[in-house]
């Protein structure tokens, strides 16, 4: 993409890219880093900018860095299996319900409507008083919490164009409901489809830390920012650094995504495109 052509992108739209950049890179930096996130050194509360510690270290003496870098790895593997989850689920029966119609549609939609009433943190309780807590429990919930939100968009989508004139033609000529729905009806949808998935991101991501703040997420030792969090409130008046590093890095990626969709919301706009 040419530098003009990136300057006529929405703002936020280049925000939001900069920013999950940001976190991208803090993913690879954690593969690249030789420093063990779980390793407990004497240096204990170590300050900021100390040797061997650019951001300090915790109560157990591990690096805050190291165990940042691994939580983007964390946030981003969670926040990609839970939204594949709600995409992949909510977009098949959006189309299902949009296209067939009738008591089916009905029926989906009250379905729909009971799960959407469970937010993200109920289901994980669900699932972890029959499963162990832990980080498929995590997504898994998060996931099926996001398959409403997609489900809506996906119906909306269908409802939208099903019988438009080209779908009409391709039905006369002996297209087939699946050819229809595939070759017709999810290209033209896909754009809203994408931009939910942006802003799912952000939620799952926000989700994730709070389910690991819980102790139902991520389990120690494994690196996650919600349960850096959790360890760190019990010495906060002792160094404030090891909250304020994930609290930031929670942040900066969801506002990245959340800038990412309105972004992409802006520039799928077609009345953007019809200028």
């Amino acid at each position: 993409m040419g530098r003009k052509r990136w300057r006529q992108l929405p703002l936020s739209l280049r925000l939001g890219a900069f920013l999950i950049g940001l976190v991208l890179l803090m993913a690879l930096a954690s593969s690249l880093n030789p420093t063990d996130p779980n390793a407990t050194t004497p240096n204990r509360l170590a300050p900021v900018f100390s040797q061997g510690h650019p951001l300090g270290t915790d109560i157990l003496g591990r690096d805050t860095l190291a165990r940042v870098l691994a939580g983007a790895q964390n946030a981003l593997y969670v926040g990609l299996v839970a939204v594949g989850i709600g995409l992949s689920l909510g977009m098949a029966l959006g189309v299902l319900a949009g296209y067939v119609g009738g008591w089916l549609d009905q029926a989906l939609s009250v379905l729909l409507e009971a799960l959407y009433a469970l937010p993200a943190l109920l289901l994980a309780l669900l699932l972890a008083a029959v499963f162990s807590p832990g980080v498929t429990t995590s997504m898994v919930a998060i996931g099926l919490a996001a398959v409403p939100a997609f489900a809506r968009v996906a119906r909306a989508g269908v409802l939208a164009v099903r019988n438009l004139p080209y779908i009409e033609a391709a039905r006369a000529l002996g297209a087939g409901s699946g050819r229809i729905v595939l070759r017709h009806i999810l290209p033209n949808i896909l754009g809203p489809l994408v931009v939910q998935a942006s802003l799912a991101f952000a939620v799952a991501i926000l989700a994730e830390a709070a389910l690991s703040y819980l102790g139902l997420g991520t389990q120690p030792p494994d690196p996650s920012w919600g349960r850096m969090l959790r360890e760190a409130q019990s010495y906060q008046e002792l160094t404030p650094y090891p909250v304020v590093f994930p609290g930031l890095a929670i942040g900066l990626a969801v506002l990245g995504f959340n800038l990412l969709g309105d972004g992409l919301r802006d520039y799928l706009d077609p009345r953007r495109q019809s200028r």
